[in-house]
């Protein structure tokens, strides 16, 4: 890619471009609407209260270490699929290598904990920071890429992301992997006492916290101007650029917001684990959250966390059917695939769009 590309449009200039996409207009309110009743946003407190409480029961539903670690790697897969859906469902980039993104979190995080001395909560952001700007240099060189060519650049990446944890044995202690990783260190909160991450519970909460506070932030962001932008290029790259929007810009935007949020993850699974080893990160990891995004429901906020919440459970629900296990995870996702393409978000709307016809005649 030759020359610098031009400034980053600004985010007020998005609703013209999006006026190009029919999913933006079908969304748009009637111009005999009342003016307050269009810029009043949408009661969303309920829905957070709701998710507030179902996180702090579920460890009290899901008793026992085993559950409770399930818990909190379905916590981080959350966040795994939130960050891949912001770049395929929400601005339409193929990215195939969210794990390389995962593992940048987790490696940096504890190569800065383990052998430079860094505290934990410094340690963080270092890597949040690292995992976005390694997305940046990605969408810089393929900015120009679009549809299977991004698929396939980004699957390149995850390669030479793994190639390189394997063979930097100075570092990454290469396939022998990093040991005795301990959890987040204690907090102290008020009438709480001590809070120990060593608990699964605790952890659990801690990560169930940030994701819902990712959460929020996403589904702000995705009702701004910014997410107008973004699925303007979604839906016509051409006619949005025709409109004023830089859609290499927004593209990159969009691959180094979500690739510092698969980072965000991956600070948490070392400690969680107590290990750290190459393969946690392979390829397959990046199809299992396009999956969960896809299963969910492509381009929905809550359809993400659904489909991550799904897989997660599912193979240990079908724990019972012993070889034949993966087997039947296989045919339940071809199923979905199938009969759901716009996954369990659409298949409901369509569902509850029946019942409501059914009640009107």
């Amino acid at each position: 890619m030759s020359g610098a590309l031009p400034p980053l449009t600004p985010p007020e200039r998005a609703p013209s471009a999006a006026a190009a996409s029919p999913v933006a207009a079908s969304h748009a309110l009637p111009s005999s609407e009342p003016a307050e009743r269009v810029l009043r946003p949408p009661l969303r407190w309920p829905g957070y209260v709701a998710a507030l409480l179902l996180i702090a029961l579920l460890p009290f539903a899901l008793k026992g270490a085993y559950w409770q670690g399930i818990l909190v790697v379905c916590a981080m897969n959350v966040l795994l699929a939130m960050s891949l859906n912001l770049v395929i469902g929400d601005c339409g980039q193929l990215n195939l290598g969210q794990s390389a993104f995962f593992a940048i979190g987790a490696y940096v995080s504890t190569v800065l904990l383990k052998s430079h001395g860094w505290p934990f909560w410094w340690a963080v952001p270092a890597a949040i920071l690292a995992a976005g700007a390694l997305g940046l240099l990605l969408a810089a060189f393929a900015a120009r890429l679009r549809g299977h060519y991004l698929g396939i650049a980004s699957l390149g990446f995850a390669v030479i992301v793994y190639q390189v944890l394997v063979n930097w044995e100075s570092v990454t202690q290469g396939v022998r992997g990093i040991y005795g990783i301990r959890p987040p260190p204690p907090m102290t909160l008020g009438p709480l006492g001590v809070i120990e991450f060593s608990n699964p519970a605790h952890l659990f909460y801690l990560v169930a916290l940030i994701a819902l506070l990712v959460y929020g932030v996403l589904d702000n962001l995705m009702r701004s101007p910014v997410g107008e932008t973004l699925r303007s290029i979604r839906e016509d790259e051409i006619s949005a650029a025709s409109l004023g929007v830089n859609p290499a810009r927004w593209k990159a935007f969009s691959v180094g917001l979500g690739a510092a949020i698969a980072g965000l993850a991956g600070c948490f699974y070392p400690g969680f684990v107590g290990t750290l080893v190459p393969d946690a990160f392979s390829i397959v990891e990046s199809f299992t959250m396009l999956a969960m995004v896809i299963v969910g429901g492509l381009g929905t906020r809550v359809g993400p966390v659904i489909g991550a919440v799904v897989l997660t459970f599912l193979p240990e629900l079908l724990r019972d059917f012993g070889d034949w296990r993966l087997m039947v995870y296989g045919i339940a996702l071809t199923l979905c695939v199938l009969f759901m393409p716009g996954g369990m978000v659409q298949a409901w709307q369509l569902v509850r769009a029946r019942w409501a016809r059914q009640g009107v005649h």
